[in-house]
């Protein structure tokens, strides 16, 4: 009886879990939509700005006329803090959901265990 008393406890741990991880879920997913598109942003004002001539040096580096080719390789490096903040926005969500994953794992094996425990007293 005690085993299924603690069982049911874990149980409800694990629901409490669930729901906190579910509700930065939102949040996560909207800062990772806002972080990719920060980037596509700046990514695209860097090369229009490359292309006008209105960046003329990278990392002390004279940047010069680019080909079309070029341009766009050069300004994903300028642009290259953006593009970490938006890489790190998608793991983040991506180990949110994982997170989630393994709770609801969890809580079916305790449910499972629950349910023959009960079947057991």
């Amino acid at each position: 009886m005690n085993d299924v008393v603690e069982i049911a406890k874990q149980i409800e741990k694990h629901i409490l879990a669930l729901h906190k991880e579910k509700d930065k879920l939102r949040s996560s997913a909207r800062h990772k939509a806002e972080a990719s598109t920060n980037y596509e942003k700046k990514l695209a004002q860097t090369i229009l700005q490359l292309k006008n001539g209105s960046i003329e040096e990278f990392e002390g580096e004279p940047v010069g006329q680019l080909p079309a080719t070029t341009a766009e390789k050069v300004a994903r490096g300028i642009c290259w803090r953006e593009k970490l903040d938006a890489d790190l926005a998608e793991a983040g969500y991506k180990a949110l959901i994982v997170s989630i994953q393994a709770i609801e794992a969890a809580l079916n094996g305790y449910q499972s265990l629950y349910k023959y425990l009960k079947e057991e007293v």
